[in-house]
């Protein structure tokens, strides 16, 4: 039960100005007649909870508001009859809707309506009723997924990473027990990078590991893939020389959602890996400059992967802004950035050109502060998972013959693995 019903456990409805409340030695009741007019311009629970229609809105327009604890709720009836979840709309064994959207009269208003301490009841034109629970609508509507953090997430720079000493998996216990997978997954979540150590320094031992919590996506670079300085393929990458920070595949639309990275063998020196986590350095622009945040998140860019190697020929260009942000709360869940593979720019209007470059300064800045920058050495086995959606990676120059593998991994698979151990993802 909300804290914010107290000793009273039930609502009474007033039908406009002209109805009496009363009745029922304080149980809820049910007034029939014009759902309309039912909930009258101000329908106030004697639980502290009310539901009323905003006068100055046209008659054709009125919604309900429905206020619940802290929250006040605006909501339309064809929503609430489209979410029903009786037996007859929804079916609870598989989790899919029943009842056909387009079936629903769009003018559709209730008969009848009440509230108890817990519960909303409408009575619909044709008699069926449908039930929500207070919270569930809370929870779900719009205004309380405002309040909702879709990914809770810890954002670090290269200190307050250390100072929480992240641990790392043991190899065995990630792959053959539920607490250790669950521990790596948690750990990956909050900070977007996480290692398992004592693994095997081979392909095929990184290949199982990979597995253990998603399917790999295959790409253009193939499925597994070995990684040295042979340049067998057309990318800044297949060399010594160093790398700055970015994020992968920013050519794909969808862009791969994790990588792993283990080093199989180093003969020589260098080569450390740069780790940079993104939406720290986004959420510094954000304080410090929001304008400079709302336009990288609103101007749509092209980046293009073009390679004419051997026998390899790829023509890749995906879209987006670099920094993508879900509309209804802002959070930010995937930055885009790759000056390597960035395009022309020639989406942005001159009149907004000269302004994305001095957001996107911003945002490198950032991303290029000396206390933001994670350096590790990867040794062989240790194995690297990156969210590739926030962390960026680079490498400093080396020497030497260096060879890493890894691969992809699609990033549906690896939050649904973690939502089956009990994790927010």
């Amino acid at each position: 039960m909300c804290e914010s019903f107290r000793a009273a456990r039930s609502a009474c409805w007033e039908q406009g100005a002209a109805a009496a409340a009363g009745g029922g030695g304080g149980r809820s009741r049910e007034e029939p007649g014009a759902a309309a007019e039912t909930l009258g311009n101000s329908i106030r629970s004697a639980s502290q909870a009310s539901l009323h229609h905003p006068p100055a809105q046209p008659r054709a327009r009125r919604a309900p508001e429905l206020t619940y604890g802290n929250t006040l709720m605006r909501l339309d009836f064809v929503w609430l009859r489209d979410h029903c979840r009786s037996a007859s709309c929804y079916n609870a064994k598989t989790n899919q809707r029943s009842l056909d959207t387009a079936s629903v009269d769009l003018a559709i208003r209730p008969q009848a309506v009440r509230v108890d301490e817990s519960t909303l009841f409408l009575t619909w034109p044709d008699g069926h009723v449908t039930r929500y629970g207070l919270e569930w609508l809370v929870k779900n509507s719009y205004e309380g997924q405002k309040k909702q953090v879709m990914h809770p997430r810890i954002l670090w720079n290269a200190e307050i990473y250390r100072q929480a000493q992240v641990p790392s998996v043991d190899c065995r216990s990630f792959l053959e027990t539920d607490e250790g997978l669950k521990e790596f997954l948690q750990n990956f979540l909050l900070y977007g990078i996480a290692f398992v150590e004592n693994v095997a320094p081979t392909k095929e031992d990184t290949e199982i590991l990979a597995e253990r919590i998603s399917i790999i996506r295959e790409t253009i670079y193939g499925r597994m893939w070995y990684f040295t300085s042979d340049f067998s393929r057309g990318d800044t990458a297949y060399t010594k020389l160093a790398l700055d920070r970015h994020t992968d595949t920013t050519y794909f639309q969808e862009p791969c959602g994790i990588q792993v990275f283990h080093c199989l063998k180093h003969e020589g020196t260098g080569g450390r890996t740069l780790l940079v986590d993104g939406f720290h350095a986004a959420e510094q622009v954000l304080r410090r400059a929001p304008e400079h945040f709302e336009l990288l998140s609103r101007v749509p860019l092209k980046h293009e992967y073009v390679e004419n190697v051997g026998g390899c020929h790829n023509h890749m260009i995906g879209v987006g802004p670099v920094l993508n942000v879900y509309p209804w709360n802002n959070e930010l869940y995937l930055i885009r950035y790759n000056n390597y593979d960035r395009a022309v720019i020639n989406t942005v209007p001159h009149d907004v050109v000269r302004r994305w470059y001095h957001a996107h300064r911003a945002l490198t800045t950032e991303l290029r502060r000396p206390e933001n920058e994670l350096w590790v050495k990867l040794k062989p086995g240790k194995a690297l998972f990156v969210d590739n959606w926030r962390v960026l990676h680079g490498r400093e120059a080396f020497t030497g013959y260096r060879q890493l593998c890894g691969c992809y991994l699609t990033r549906d698979d690896v939050l649904n693995t973690a939502r089956l151990l009990g994790l927010q993802a």
